[in-house]
């Protein structure tokens, strides 16, 4: 039976709570990921972020990106879609905004040797992408959505 152990990435990119939007924007397109777990000055997990926080509740709502974006841009699952360029053209309103403003408090855990399939049902019944796997109340992995369709791909 496949575990979170299994499946996780072990690398955990998170975002400090004091950081703006923009420097949030800059981190995620550097890293070509949609969203990270968020911690407090003392690396205690607070919540997590993601493009969609940035785009319903800090982007410019007026504002196009390289002309090419309309109406739908600001649609249910519009942000997933978003290249790294775009996201890096976007106008972030209130340039002071901090992501302990539009971060998502909740966050979604499992332990490692938690099996695959209830991975995947918290993940449906929370409407989440990501979720990060626990060891002793320590982050020590990440598991998203793309991470679970790998197992339905065969090399």
């Amino acid at each position: 039976m496949l575990t979170a152990r299994d499946v996780m990435n072990p690398i955990v990119l998170s975002v400090r709570e004091d950081k703006t939007v923009q420097e949030l924007a800059t981190f995620l397109t550097e890293n070509e990921i949609s969203g990270a777990p968020v911690v407090d000055a003392r690396g205690k997990l607070v919540g997590v972020v993601s493009l969609r926080d940035i785009v319903e509740r800090a982007a410019e709502t007026s504002e196009m990106v390289s002309g090419q974006l309309t109406a739908n841009f600001y649609a249910p699952g519009r942000a997933e879609k978003l290249t790294p360029n775009e996201l890096s053209q976007m106008h972030i309103e209130n340039e002071g905004l901090l992501v302990r403003e539009i971060m998502t408090p909740t966050v979604y855990t499992v332990k490692e040797d938690t099996p695959v399939s209830e991975v995947a049902g918290i993940m449906i019944s929370g409407h989440i992408h990501r979720l990060l796997v626990t060891r002793a109340g320590q982050a020590v992995g990440i598991v998203t959505t793309l991470d679970l369709l790998k197992l339905l791909v065969k090399d």
